[in-house]
Parts: structure tokens; C-alpha cells; sequence
């Protein structure tokens, strides 16, 4: 019995002896190099694995970069000029500094402003909601509400308003990755420039329903009026679909347009209220100016038209 026991163990260990030197050989024989660099690189990345560089994880996007030899297309968010001047230093290469963004939430079809007109109690999931009907308001537009977004986050930088119904993002803790923006079913959030000293604006509505229908949905509805649409003077805003938008490469942060929404809908982030009334008072200033020039270039016609019929009568 002891003998059998023994040639077993004599067997299985030669085997296994076997194995691993065939397996050690096969990995020397096939083994493929990578470059050295792919190691430094992935030390200097933030280890977040987040794939907010489009790749999915940080190792992948060290051999992207590697391969690709330019930072032209490639960014790691998470990390920010900071870290991706040490992957240029590594490449021995130009950084390609970038201008940091958040993440925004594009409505603000809070629970005052967009009453729920039915009753879902399926699955607490915005993705299996989305699925199944429209939402439990009569905008389908809006937040479904159930925090999908927040799940996601592994940086604990968004969390739902009780009172409002809505995600709110901790801008110190954003870090632009944006797996809350691949995962919302609705595409209410979205990258958005930071802006100089953390300043931005823009529009939180995606309603694309004519005015009085919107409105009828929610109480603070872009109505697609297109007042902010004149009031731009920069050509940073478009209404298409009966919604306005700002182009944040265009917007100059002028502020003239955010008091011209009736609803209050163009949101503004870190800008004193004080700035936004100097600005409305410099846009009404010019609006008058404007009407003032429209009268007199319509008196300046009328009396040529006078003098040219008293002419024409008196030959």
C-alpha cells in the first residue's frame, strides 16, 4: 500500500515537473516583449481603472500611448495635465494640456416643477425603467430619478436630492471619467468644460417639445423662445428642436443671456448673482441703444421720402 502511494506521489510529481517545464518553455518560445515603457507609464497613471480615456483600464491606455507615440488623442481625465505631463516626459514627448471638465446634469425638472402622472414600481433601475416606458412624468425627456449614475461613480462625487429628485455632482470630487454620462439612459449629464476659475453656464433642459406642450410637461422647460438666441451676441447659443443650447467654446461668460429665460433654466455655476444682474443691465442698455438707432434710421427714411415726393411735385 505504501509502495503504491509512493509511485503515485513519484508519478504525478514527474508529471507536474514535466508540465512546468514545458509550460516554461512555451512561455519563453512564444513570449511576446513589451515595451519597457508600458510599466513606467502605468506607475505615473491614477490605478483608477475607471475608463474615462476610452480605454478600459489604465494599462490599457499606457500600451495605447505607447503605440501611438502622441498624446494628440489621448487623455487621461482622472489625472489631468498633471499626470499626462509625466507620460510626456516618459515618451519624451510634447504634453498636450487639456482644459479640466465636470460632469453636468442636464435637467432641472425637479420634483416642484415636473409632477409624476403615473406610478412605476418595477425594478429600481434607470436603465430598466428606460426600457419599459417613458418615465413616471409627462416629460421623457427628464431624470428618471433613480440613481444609476450614482452607482457608477467610484469616486463618490455624485448623490441623489431627496427633495429634488435629482443627481447632484460634488464638483471638488468629479473627476470627468464619464461612466455617469455612458451609463444615464437618458442623456441628461454631460462632460462640460470646468471654465476659467470653475465658471460655466448652460442649458439643463433636453425637452424637445413645442413651448406650451414643454411647459404643460414641466414647469421650467426651455420653450425654445429663442430670447437667449438674441441676446447672444457671440453666436454661442442655437435653438434646434425647440431647445436651446450653449456652445461652451463660443460662450465668452458675457451673462447677458441667463436673465432673458423666463424659467431660469440657464444655469450658471460658481458666478455671484451680482455679475448676472450687471450683465442684464448692460444687455437692456443695449437693447434700448439698438431700438433708439431702429427709430431714427426710420424717421432719417420717411423725411427722405418726404423731400424726394416734395421734389418730384414741385417739377
Amino acid at each position: 500500500m505504501n509502495e503504491v502511494i509512493l509511485y503515485t506521489v513519484l508519478s504525478l510529481t514527474g508529471l507536474g515537473v514535466l508540465a512546468a517545464a514545458i509550460i516554461y518553455w512555451v512561455s519563453k518560445k512564444f513570449a511576446v516583449q513589451e515595451d519597457e515603457r508600458i510599466d513606467k507609464l502605468e506607475e505615473v497613471l491614477p490605478a483608477t481603472n475607471c475608463g474615462g480615456c476610452g480605454q478600459p483600464g489604465c494599462r490599457a491606455f499606457a500600451k495605447a500611448v505607447v503605440e501611438a507615440g502622441t498624446l494628440e488623442e489621448l487623455h487621461c481625465p482622472v489625472g489631468g495635465n498633471a499626470v499626462m505631463k509625466q507620460v510626456a516626459a516618459i515618451l519624451g514627448i510634447n504634453a498636450v494640456e487639456r482644459d479640466p471638465y465636470i460632469a453636468v446634469v442636464r435637467c432641472s425638472g425637479s420634483f416642484e416643477y415636473r409632477k409624476k402622472t403615473n406610478i412605476y414600481d418595477g425594478a429600481s433601475s434607470c436603465k430598466i425603467a428606460a426600457t419599459l416606458y417613458s418615465g413616471d412624468t409627462g416629460c421623457a425627456y427628464g431624470c428618471l430619478g433613480m440613481g444609476d449614475c450614482v452607482d457608477v461613480c467610484d469616486f463618490e462625487a455624485m448623490y441623489m436630492d431627496e427633495k429634488t429628485g435629482l443627481p447632484v455632482i460634488i464638483e471638488d470630487k468629479c473627476t470627468a471619467c464619464n461612466a455617469c454620462v455612458k451609463e444615464c439612459p437618458k442623456d441628461i449629464l454631460e462632460l462640460w468644460p470646468k471654465g476659467k476659475k470653475n465658471k460655466r453656464i448652460y442649458v439643463a433642459c433636453l425637452n424637445e417639445e413645442k413651448g406650451s406642450t414643454a411647459r404643460k410637461e414641466c414647469a421650467v422647460a426651455c420653450s425654445g423662445c429663442a430670447k437667449c438666441f438674441e441676446a447672444c451676441r457671440y453666436d454661442a447659443i442655437t435653438v434646434t428642436n425647440n431647445l436651446a443650447a450653449i456652445d461652451p467654446e463660443k460662450c465668452t461668460l458675457c451673462l447677458e443671456c441667463v436673465e432673458t429665460c423666463d424659467v431660469r433654466n440657464i444655469i450658471t455655476a460658481n458666478i455671484p448673482d451680482e455679475k448676472i444682474k450687471h450683465a442684464t443691465e448692460h444687455r437692456i442698455r443695449l437693447e434700448e441703444r439698438a431700438r433708439k438707432k431702429k427709430e431714427e434710421e426710420k424717421l432719417a427714411a420717411q423725411a427722405a421720402q418726404q423731400q424726394n415726393g416734395d421734389a418730384t411735385a414741385q417739377a
